[in-house]
């Protein structure tokens, strides 16, 4: 919690009652990131499903949640003798099949045979998220990948000199935007000619990766997100508690939603 702590909004307070407990807060929606539960099964456990969700709309519209992101990240990249805004990232997507409830921007992936959405991801040399844009299954990665850079912060956006990506962002849409950002080049990493089937490619295959890491939490095995900003908002949140898995010491209860689980059933035990 330390790192980021700075980065939170103050906690909500209400007539008669104590101030919110973020770190409940952020176990609950950590909780449902691991467990795919709704949010009318949360354990009573865990913050009230009202508050959570409270928390998790505000904290998406202003930013909180890529704050956090960015804080992490930044304290990982130190720590690992980096430095703190990457120079090289690597972009990929990935397209989900969306859950009935999904409203905005369903469309469907040609290529994959996917209807639903897709995920258009940058992470650096490490694999760490550094931005995402959710669209439409049907849209391609070329014409994605500006609108996935713009949204890298500053920090990062300057200092960014390589772009890595396999040939689907050979685009009109993406050579003008490293057209008009001379500082940054993309450079296309294929895999050996006459391979078949799934291959580690050099220098691009984190971001394959870190899509293995995201739905290995069951609320994004498939989009259950009826808008646009809550799709991305939960991608967000898986690297965020992976992050905190390596940044906190072994006794702070804010590491996955797997450590949210034990305390519930700790609470239980305590109670019995």
């Amino acid at each position: 919690m330390g790192v980021f702590r700075p980065h939170l909004p103050p906690s909500g307070v209400k007539n008669g009652a104590e101030p919110t407990d973020l770190r409940e807060v952020i176990n609950t929606l950590l909780y449902q990131m691991r467990t795919g539960a709704q949010w009318d099964l949360l354990p009573h456990d865990l913050a009230p499903k009202s508050t959570a969700f409270d928390y998790y709309t505000r904290w998406s519209a202003d930013g909180t949640w890529v704050r956090i992101l960015d804080a992490a990240r930044r304290a990982i990249r130190a720590a690992a003798g980096r430095d703190e805004a990457p120079s090289a990232a690597a972009i990929d997507s990935q397209s989900v099949r969306t859950a009935a409830g999904g409203a905005d921007e369903v469309g469907t992936d040609g290529g994959k045979r996917v209807k639903g959405r897709k995920r258009h991801i940058a992470t650096d040399t490490l694999g760490l998220l550094l931005a995402v844009v959710v669209t439409a299954a049907n849209v391609s990665d070329g014409r994605a990948a500006p609108r996935v850079l713009d949204r890298l912060t500053v920090p990062d956006r300057t200092r960014l000199e390589v772009v890595f990506a396999d040939g689907r962002y050979h685009d009109t849409v993406c050579a003008e935007w490293f057209a008009t950002h001379p500082g940054c080049r993309l450079e296309v990493v294929s895999k050996p000619a006459r391979v078949r089937g799934f291959v580690p490619i050099h220098k691009r295959w984190v971001v394959e990766r870190t899509f293995a890491w995201l739905v290995a939490n069951r609320r994004l095995v498939r989009d259950y997100e009826r808008r646009i900003w809550s799709s991305e908002s939960r991608v967000i949140l898986a690297p965020i508690a992976i992050m905190l898995r390596r940044l906190s010491p072994p006794n702070d209860d804010v590491i996955s939603g797997c450590v949210a689980i034990n305390n519930c059933e700790r609470r239980r035990s305590e109670a019995a």
